[in-house]
C-alpha cells in the first residue's frame, strides 16, 4: 500500500535563499555552461551635450573617404531581416 502525503510549501520555504545566493547560483550555472561575465561602460546618452558631441564628431568625418568605405561596409554587412 502506497501512502500519499500532502505537503504545503509556503513562499518562505521557496524564498529561503537570499537574493545574492540565487544570483550566485545562477552565475555559477552560466559559467558552468561556458559563459563569462563582461562589463561594458558606454557613453551616457542622457548626459547634457551628448547629442551635440555626436553631431560634432559626425561632421568631422563627413566626406572622409575612409568613413564612406566603412559606412558602405556596414550597410552591406547589416542584417535587417525581420526588422520593422
Amino acid at each position: 500500500m502506497t501512502m500519499m502525503l500532502h505537503v504545503t510549501v509556503t513562499a518562505e520555504m521557496i524564498m529561503s535563499t537570499t537574493t545574492s545566493e540565487r544570483v550566485q547560483k545562477h552565475r555559477a550555472a552560466l559559467r558552468e555552461s561556458g559563459l563569462r561575465p563582461v562589463q561594458i561602460w558606454v557613453a551616457d546618452t542622457r548626459r547634457p551635450g551628448f547629442a551635440e558631441e555626436c553631431r560634432r564628431q559626425s561632421q568631422l568625418v563627413q566626406g572622409d573617404a575612409h568613413e564612406r568605405e566603412t559606412a558602405d561596409w556596414l550597410e552591406a554587412a547589416a542584417d535587417r531581416e525581420d526588422w520593422q
